[in-house]
């Protein structure tokens, strides 16, 4: 797809009408919620009105199916929720698809990581199951970070061990990922997808996941076309999703090689820069900053 420098949108872009957008998906931290993790006030009303022009909301995030239906638990019914970077997508409790991955290479991936740990590095493993997280870190400022992503977890003795499907291995890094990290986890990279999904997280996946594969397969499900979609994303794990939507927006605050593949850039997520795009677009009543 080709791409244009990107553009802050402006009142004249929505001048001549709101375009025809029937499907709209966010990542969460860094877009969506502020720096503090919080949703805007305004995101209930803002769906609401959605809800009644039939529009689709879906939010795309690292986050667990569990922890995002915890968090939209007062607008969830007819949802769909783009989970664990897109391995795990569901609607109203039922799988939509899923995109597990090989027992050995989670196992792989965790003695991988246990070797950068006993080398020194201050990293843990999260092995995300459908029904829970598991870790083995049992400190609690490595759990404190879990928390925020995962509210179902478990510390286990072995994590490799568990009896579920595991759709990704996340692993937090105290130090910048995207150089500790993910270099030590390329040979990973010759066969399944390594992605920096924050300052301190890197994902291991199947190479066929992303958040974009997700909503090209809601696309095609739903009959909705890249015109009628809007999508929102700050770091790394949102590139493929930019890339379903002629509509697409990297916010202010977003990682440089975002607003390179973004068509437009949308206010930084502490200016409430998602639902004041979507207002401007769809000509709602501004929410305004935060």
């Amino acid at each position: 797809m080709p791409y244009s420098e990107p553009s802050l949108l402006t009142s004249s872009d929505a001048a001549h009408g709101a375009p025809d957008i029937r499907l709209i998906v966010t990542d969460m931290d860094g877009t969506l919620l502020d720096d503090d993790k919080r949703a805007p006030r305004e995101l209930w009303t803002v769906l609401e009105q959605l809800r009644e022009r039939g529009v689709l909301f879906s939010p795309a995030s690292g986050r667990q199916y569990a922890t995002l239906a915890r968090e939209f638990e007062r607008a969830a019914r007819g949802m769909v929720f783009i989970a664990e970077n897109g391995t795990y997508v569901v609607r109203d409790g039922a799988e939509l698809s899923s995109d597990p991955l090989a027992p050995a290479v989670v196992s792989r991936v965790v003695e991988a990581v246990r070797r950068l740990g006993a080398e020194g590095t201050d990293v843990g493993a999260v092995v995300c199951g459908k029904r829970s997280a598991y870790v083995e870190r049992t400190d609690e400022a490595f759990l404190a970070e879990v928390r925020k992503y995962y509210v179902e977890h478990r510390v286990v003795e072995d994590v490799t061990a568990v009896d579920d499907d595991i759709l990704k291995v996340a692993l937090y890094d105290f130090g910048p990922a995207e150089r500790t990290t993910a270099p030590a986890l390329a040979p990973f990279a010759d066969t399944h997808q390594v992605v920096v999904s924050g300052e301190h997280w890197v994902d291991v996946m199947n190479r066929t996941a992303n958040k974009g594969a997700a909503i090209r397969q809601l696309q095609r499900d739903l009959g909705i076309t890249p015109a009628q979609t809007l999508v929102f994303g700050d770091y790394l794990n949102d590139l493929e999703m930019l890339d379903t939507a002629e509509w697409s927006f990297a916010m202010a605050n977003a990682h440089p090689d975002v607003i390179s593949r973004a068509r437009h850039l949308a206010p930084a997520n502490t200016d409430n820069g998602v639902l004041r795009t979507i207002a401007r677009l769809l000509r709602l009543p501004d929410p305004g900053p935060r």
